[in-house]
């Protein structure tokens, strides 16, 4: 089966029985449980606020309890690359445990919460933390090989489907609705977490909002045809040629 194929097969899924099968970020294993005895320092943050900087001094990992948060790196030059839309459950920080410093930006979204967890504290004081530990990074690696074959191997409109498909199933994993879903990130963010241009993000949108298959208002975008948007990944004849050619031109 081709990786489009699987892709459709898994969107077909979570349409028919509400679950979806694509590799999707998951809070390790009663991770919130396991630290709320700790001295936790909860910070509330405001949109567009940071949570760390790269090349601060790293102390703690951030347990994501609210909101939606943004990672990115910068290069020498200034250019911003997006690696990721964190959610409740979230650890932000993982990619700097071997070092001394944040690697990354982690930025608010909108209006969010998080978890200071220590280092220190959870070194010496939760040794159990560690099996949580290994099984949110091995969750970073899945997640992070699923993007860069989405990247790798799909078309622009594809990888936009992608995308808001994968972002319902993480939506319906935290309780909300999996087909109504309020759009923090803007679709600059997005396109630069895909690979593609602004113009060509809100091209995707309106394309696929005209042949029926999402319904966009303001900061809202609704998925109206699960099954349309999953067929769509593999071109097949759950969309009509003309569907096609509008996406095509």
């Amino acid at each position: 089966m081709s990786h489009i194929a699987a892709l459709a097969d898994a969107n077909r899924t979570f349409h028919a029985d509400r679950r979806f099968v694509m590799p999707i970020p998951a809070e390790a294993p009663g991770l919130s449980a396991l630290v709320r005895h700790l001295p936790l320092r909860r910070r509330r943050l405001k949109s567009r606020e940071h949570v760390f900087r790269a090349g601060q001094p790293r102390h703690a990992l951030y347990l994501v309890h609210a909101g939606i948060f943004k990672t990115s790196v910068l290069s020498e030059d200034g250019r911003e690359k997006v690696t990721g839309f964190r959610m409740r459950g979230d650890l932000l920080g993982l990619d700097s445990l071997d070092m001394s410093r944040y690697a990354c930006d982690a930025v608010a979204l909108d209006v969010g919460e998080v978890w200071e967890l220590c280092c220190d504290e959870l070194r010496h004081g939760l040794p159990e933390f560690q099996d949580a530990l290994t099984a949110a990074l091995a969750a970073e690696i899945r997640r992070d090989w699923h993007w860069m074959l989405t990247v790798a191997t799909l078309t622009a409109e594809q990888r936009v489907v992608t995308f808001l498909l994968d972002l319902g199933c993480r939506f319906g994993a935290l309780g909300f609705s999996t087909r109504r879903m309020t759009m923090r990130m803007t679709r600059a963010d997005i396109g630069n977490f895909l690979g593609l241009k602004l113009e060509t993000v809100v091209r995707a949108l309106s394309r696929l909002q005209a042949i029926g298959l999402i319904r966009i208002e303001a900061h809202e975008i609704g998925i109206v045809d699960p099954d349309g948007l999953a067929t769509l990944l593999d071109g097949g004849p759950g969309v009509s040629s003309a569907s096609l050619a509008a996406l095509a031109a």
